[in-house]
């Protein structure tokens, strides 16, 4: 193990890249691009094509994206869910599946960057739209899908209603996304994160408020094919 805690070399004074994360916990490092210069993450993109890793850049401004796809070649930009991945095609899905549920249609932003991330992490996905509480029957019509996940993802603004509602109907785990879609008193998302937090039906797992990528990494771990020699154990694969 020694060796998978070996930094890279850093890249002048910027970042310093994790390309040992892979080895250590199975899936490699993701790029938050929001707050980067087009310069840092060409410098970034440059070391990741040199070192072959396979990387999401995530939260992905439209400039950022042309640099990254200059430099990276066969690239993909989802550009509803802000990601950039290299390499743009996805691994071949294994494990189980994972369901992504957007209570809105301005839920999606967030919905799109949780099924890109499990779907680059090796998951299949398939997304159910615009079944949020106002209409029960909506979701009700999914149910057989629903039922047929190892995680499913729910997510919603507003009063975050719906992952507990969700949860109350299958036998996986619910990763709930509070979003900042709301009027005033949604306060940005936090009534969202504060109703799912307190969510009554019982396997609900939270992260924090528009954070489609925390979630589909999580929902990737949840669905991870199962290592026949370690079943029963508590040991990880």
């Amino acid at each position: 193990m020694a060796d998978r805690w070996t930094p890279a070399e850093p890249l002048a004074r910027y970042a310093t890249l994790d390309h040992d994360r892979a080895g250590r916990r199975g899936y490699p490092e993701a790029v938050l691009c929001e707050s980067k210069t087009v310069d840092q993450l060409t410098g970034i993109a440059r070391e990741i094509r040199r070192r072959q890793a396979r990387t999401l850049f995530t939260r992905v401004r439209p400039e950022q994206a042309e640099a990254l796809l200059t430099e990276l070649p066969g690239a993909a930009h989802h550009t509803a869910a802000r990601i950039v991945a290299w390499p743009g095609q996805p691994p071949a899905g294994a494990g189980g599946l994972v369901v992504v549920v957007a209570a809105g249609t301005s839920d999606l932003p967030v919905a799109h960057e949780v099924a890109v991330t499990a779907e680059h992490l090796g998951r299949r996905c398939r997304t159910v739209v615009d079944v949020g509480v106002a209409g029960l029957h909506r979701v009700l019509a999914h149910l057989d899908l629903l039922r047929s996940a190892r995680a499913v993802v729910v997510v919603a603004g507003m009063d975050g209603a719906l992952p507990g509602v969700v949860a109350g109907l299958v036998s996986a785990p619910v990763i709930a996304v509070p979003t900042s879609v709301g009027y005033g008193a949604s306060f940005g998302g936090i009534a969202a994160l504060l109703t799912m937090l307190n969510a009554c039906a019982p396997g609900v797992a939270v992260v924090n408020i528009d954070n489609g990528y925390g979630a589909g990494h999580l929902a990737a771990q949840v669905s991870a094919p199962v290592d026949p020699s370690r079943e029963g154990t508590t040991e990880p694969a």
